[in-house]
């Protein structure tokens, strides 16, 4: 997808923040990756494509910078800073996520790069934000997540919070990151000013907290850890003979009840006070239960089908394996193969959520290598002689 392609933009995101600029990138951006001399520290992350220590072999920086360039800089240098600095009049965003006052003590703030280029965006990613008492705290995913309330109401009532899979605290605060910087472009070309997006990770988590906010702020209802099932009973989540099924124990009772009491397994929900969904809610315990002792009788895929027929919004819930096979998702080519250069093969990675009429999207590209488009950025960009190109890399300032 080309909708982005005339956006410039410097990356210096380390980690899962830079899913915010591969999400530009993603749509046409020319994203250019900055990472020290030798390469970044997720590099390092696993998992690795090979058991090697090698900058080049990590599964997540590859996930985090598909269809972005790479170039290296040395930000702590005078050099550097200078090379960066010459690079921002042409440019239109640049994102980071060093912790508050980094940038500002590297000599490149916000109020220098506005001075450099007065249309400039730029976003700061961070746990808690530029400025309050948690600013320069130290954060991670399972920090911005403990303090955001996700972690609270996430696992069983009988046992500690737990934390969602993955990074998605932080996958939260880039999305909302990329949305900003497409807004503020827009403020941009109609009033010729750039600005400075403060983007707060828990503040991401916070406004996505959905009922547990909206309860308490209208109910003063404290929520609490529902295990499998949803706040109010609506869905819940049972085993199967073959795996679990997420289920509507409330939704059309008399469907429902019919189905399950046809196969001799109903129990004592044929009792009259069962058909009042108040004492339904208020015994969905025992509910779940009999249900629980029904689906387990059934293949998970079975369920599905016949509660589709019945339009029931029943599902499987797929492992990884189930999804990377999904028919749906196959049939919507979702997943894309993007050559490994190195390894001579290409990997399946996720593609875009999102489609649009104007056309298919152009292919995805490898994340860059270490300093791959040094010389292309340096050379084409500020006009940087080959004898200047080497004499910056032997000082280490790319």
């Amino acid at each position: 997808m080309t909708l982005l392609r005339h956006l410039r933009v410097l990356d210096l995101a380390d980690g899962p923040a830079g899913f915010c600029g591969r999400l530009l990138a993603d749509l046409g951006a020319e994203v250019v990756k900055v990472e020290r001399p030798g390469g970044e520290d997720s590099r390092w992350i696993g998992p690795l494509r090979r058991s090697l220590p090698d900058p080049e072999e990590s599964l997540s920086f590859w996930y985090h910078n598909l269809n972005k360039k790479g170039i290296t800089l040395d930000l702590a240098d005078s050099a550097g800073q200078a090379l960066f600095l010459r690079l921002v009049p042409h440019t239109d965003v640049v994102i980071e996520a060093f912790p508050p006052g980094t940038m500002a003590g590297f000599g490149v703030g916000w109020e220098t790069l506005h001075a450099a280029n007065p249309r400039l965006i730029l976003a700061s990613i961070t746990g808690f934000g530029q400025t309050g008492p948690r600013s320069r705290f130290k954060s991670c995913d399972l920090v911005v997540s403990a303090f955001g309330g996700h972690m609270f109401v996430s696992g069983s009532p009988s046992t500690p919070p737990l934390r969602a899979a993955g990074e998605q605290s932080l996958y939260a605060a880039s999305l909302h990151g990329a949305i900003g910087i497409l807004l503020a472009l827009r403020k941009a070309s109609r009033s010729g000013q750039g600005t400075h997006l403060d983007i707060s990770a828990q503040e991401a988590v916070v406004s996505s907290l959905e009922h547990v906010l909206v309860r308490y702020v209208f109910d003063k209802v404290i929520a609490s850890r529902q295990g499998a099932r949803y706040w109010n009973g609506s869905f819940a989540i049972l085993p199967c003979q073959d795996g679990h099924i997420l289920l509507t124990p409330l939704q059309r009772w008399e469907t429902l009840l019919q189905w399950i009491a046809g196969e001799g397994m109903a129990e004592d929900l044929e009792r009259d006070e069962w058909q009042d969904e108040s004492y339904r809610r208020q015994h969905i315990g025992h509910l779940l239960e009999v249900l629980g002792r029904w689906t387990r009788t059934h293949r998970a895929r079975d369920l599905f089908e016949l509660a589709q027929l019945m339009r029931l919004p029943w599902a499987p819930v797929h492992s990884l394996t189930d999804v990377l096979r999904d028919e749906h998702l196959r049939a919507r080519n979702f997943f894309v193969d993007v050559p490994f250069p190195r390894a001579g093969e290409s990997l399946a990675f996720p593609g875009l959520p999102y489609r649009f009429s104007s056309g298919p999207c152009r292919p995805f590209q490898p994340a860059p290598r270490v300093g791959e488009h040094n010389r292309e950025t340096f050379h084409r960009t500020l006009g940087l002689s080959e004898e200047e190109l080497h004499r910056l890399s032997s000082l280490h300032v790319i």
